[in-house]
């Protein structure tokens, strides 16, 4: 598998070296494309914002970026189907689903606990689910 998509709670873990870090860097090392939403840009730079860091742009510069070309109506469903989740995590996985319609090829990158559980239901590995919050 090459593909990961990363969600916020996993760069903010790395890039503020809170705990679990290590691992979520090494499980993305063995990667070749990090995918995401550019939710996880506003949601990173939030992020700095409000702990008074400046932020680099060089955490997102290996990110590629998902950018649908239509609304996420039918993914959002699918996930809402398959339990619920606050908006950035529903707007995710469903950015997740239309990437890579084909679950097992891309693997979900999280430590939210409600978020893994629902994207391990909807059939992505989620090679981070030990240390889940």
């Amino acid at each position: 598998m090459k593909f990961i998509y990363i969600d916020t709670s996993v760069l903010t873990a790395i890039a503020f070296d809170e705990p679990g870090a290590e691992e979520c860097a090494s499980s993305l090392d063995k990667f070749t494309h990090l995918v995401s939403s550019n939710l996880l840009e506003a949601e990173i730079r939030a992020a700095f914002k409000r702990e008074n860091l400046e932020f680099q742009d060089s955490i997102i510069t290996d990110i590629e970026w998902v950018l649908p070309n239509r609304t996420l109506t039918p993914e959002f469903s699918e996930v809402l189907q398959t339990g619920y989740l606050r908006g950035a995590d529903l707007a995710h996985v469903a950015t997740a689903l239309y990437f890579f319609p084909q679950r097992g090829s891309l693997a979900f990158a999280t430590l939210d606990a409600k978020q893994s559980g629902i994207a391990k239901e909807l059939g992505f590995p989620v090679p981070l689910e030990k240390i889940v919050v």
